[in-house]
């Protein structure tokens, strides 16, 4: 009918929530996984990601209802609940968090390349650096032009990352053997369930699991399109719901067919080793090909995003006025070229620690941990300021109270090497809250008594890191 010319189903919003999570880190999950973890520990962390995951995707889905003033992204939730200096850290962690995980994608598209190009070796060598680079300035200079991706090139990156995920699913079910599966499945001493050894696991798979979900709060921008805005929220929980089935089939399944110390010593791509270990080396063609072109199409996207982040939030107010210059075409001259210089300096680390993607994917996801927490606070301050005749305020209180307590157990599960990491980045955006402070808003005040006591524990931290990597008491090697 007309008048639904132009609008998005149900369906079709499942398909664009799904489109919008699974990103590269997919291919490499059995791997990630199996690092820390045994078949059941991981089973028990999928089962609180779903929870926490479903619980966050309702937040953004709320706070984007009832505060559609606050449009600055989700890191505008913290300047609204606690203040400028809090809401500038959610914004410089989210940028942290973007471009950071871009230079993960690097090695990991040039390790899937070195299938067939052997002279990138693991993808973290000086030559992978070099392709690398142009990949990054290309995407650069693409950007400045105004090139944004068409839904037909979105619509072939989808389908290229899906196929070979779905065809790897059904060769693993039929390979499946369940005394491969239960053989270790606690890994422990005893063989037994440990309280302490499983949830040590747990806790491992954590910073994984937000690896893969980076860009659950993108569901909700699609609620304009929406032929009806129901379907939204239904489209959001259903759409985690088969990213998190798809995430453990692909996960648990592998756990059949190789065993747990056999699948953390594959060199990722994970997937394409596992296939072809199971059909031959079509298999890791197939893997290989489709995680080259959904990580260049995510690399691309993810370029924008970084670029567009800064600029978004200088535009508001939250980021230095330097980031908000535009050029012709009306990218973001500046805040591009801040971030992409910030990716080809960091990738120059893959001569430095032989792990660079876990790394990197473990440092990216530590630093957005502050944005996702701060917006589960919000939601949770945010509904209990409410007057009590609200429709589904209870029902709201408690998405924020579960959403914060999963945020506190992220953190929790970083551990302290990660998070001590992500305060010497968070130490370095100081100087430029200072700077936006005083020159672009010309506050008298910077800092707050809460806000100068977190500034300072930040510094502490950062002090603290650089002397643990300088005696070698934090190992940039996972």
């Amino acid at each position: 009918m007309k008048e639904h010319d132009g609008k998005l189903g149900l369906i079709e919003l499942i398909g664009l929530v799904v489109g919008s999570i699974i990103g590269g880190g997919v291919f490499n999950l059995m791997h990630d996984m199996s690092v820390g973890a045994g078949a059941g520990a991981i089973i028990i962390g999928w089962v609180i990601t779903a929870i926490g995951m479903v619980m966050l995707a309702l937040t953004f889905q709320n706070l984007t209802m009832k505060r559609s003033d606050l449009d600055a992204g989700v890191y505008s939730y913290a300047e609204a609940g606690f203040g400028k200096y809090m809401g500038f850290n959610s914004a410089w962690g989210y940028w942290l968090s973007a471009w950071l995980g871009n230079v993960g994608y690097a090695t990991l598209l040039m390790s899937a390349v070195a299938y067939f190009l052997p002279i990138f070796k693991d993808g973290q060598n000086i030559w992978s650096i070099v392709a690398a680079s142009f990949i990054l300035w290309a995407c650069h200079f693409m950007i400045l032009r105004g090139v944004e991706s068409a839904s037909f090139v979105n619509t072939v990156i989808t389908v290229a990352k899906l196929i070979p995920i779905f065809l790897f699913v059904i060769i693993v079910l039929f390979a499946f053997k369940l005394n491969m599966f239960t053989m270790d499945f606690w890994n422990t001493a005893s063989g037994n369930f440990e309280w302490g050894s499983v949830m040590s696991q747990v806790k491992s798979t954590m910073l994984v699991t937000v690896w893969v979900f980076i860009g659950i709060e993108g569901a909700v921008v699609f609620s304009g399109r929406a032929r009806k805005r129901s379907d939204v929220g239904k489209a959001t929980v259903l759409g985690i719901i088969t990213v998190i089935l798809i995430y453990m089939l692909i996960t648990l399944l592998s756990f059949g067919v190789m065993s747990r110390s056999g699948l953390s010593h594959l060199s990722q791509p994970a997937m394409a080793q596992l296939l072809e270990s199971l059909v031959g080396k079509w298999g890791a063609v197939v893997v290989n090909l489709g995680l080259i072109i959904s990580v260049v199409g995510a690399w691309l996207s993810w370029t924008m995003f970084a670029g567009q982040l800064p600029y978004e939030a200088a535009k508001q107010g939250s980021f230095p006025k330097i980031f908000a210059k535009e050029n012709k075409n009306g990218a973001p001259i500046n805040s591009l070229l801040f971030t992409n210089v910030l990716v080809e300096i960091f990738m120059f680390s893959y001569l430095i620690t032989a792990q660079a993607y876990n790394f990197f994917y473990s440092v990216s996801s530590a630093a957005i941990l502050i944005p996702y927490a701060f917006s589960a606070f919000y939601q949770l301050k945010f509904s209990m300021n409410e007057s009590k005749g609200t429709a589904g305020r209870i029902g709201n209180i408690v998405i924020g109270l579960i959403s914060s307590v999963y945020a506190l157990w992220l953190l929790f599960a970083a551990g302290p090497k990660f998070l001590l990491l992500t305060c010497i980045l968070f130490a370095a955006g100081i100087p430029v809250y200072w700077i936006l402070q005083k020159k672009d808003n010309h506050a008298e005040k910077i800092f707050g008594p809460v806000e100068r006591v977190v500034a300072i524990l930040i510094i502490l931290g950062a002090i603290y890191a650089i002397y643990g990597l300088l005696v070698g008491k934090i190992m940039l090697n996972m």
